[in-house]
């Protein structure tokens, strides 16, 4: 609708989804969750690209921060961040957000 109101390039800074991640018995965090939301997100994405012009998509975010509203409860990010000591987790979403660049989403 954007778009085609106004005719411009489009990129999309900020795109992601909270939850409440943990890190599991194996020492990995599994977020199922959102990989399932970016998985179906990015291939609107690529139906939306078709007819408008879309420039850039950047990820919402690296890693999990303090967030206004939520505090450090939910995280959003790729890559998860104990904060009782610094330790940083890539999660499964940052794996296959990997694997989604380096075949230019062909799988998706």
């Amino acid at each position: 609708m954007i778009y085609e109101r106004y005719h411009k390039p489009i990129y999309i800074t900020e795109n992601g989804l909270s939850c409440h991640d943990v890190i599991s018995l194996d020492g990995k965090v599994h977020d199922p969750n959102r990989i399932d939301f970016l998985a179906r997100y990015l291939r609107e994405l690529r139906k939306a690209a078709e007819e408008a012009d879309i420039r850039g998509y950047f990820q919402w975010s690296l890693m999990d921060n303090f967030e206004w509203a939520k505090g450090y409860s939910d995280r959003f990010g790729l890559v998860y961040v104990n904060y009782r000591n610094q330790e940083r987790i890539m999660k499964d979403s940052a794996f296959w957000y990997k694997h989604v660049i380096e075949t230019n989403g062909a799988e998706l």
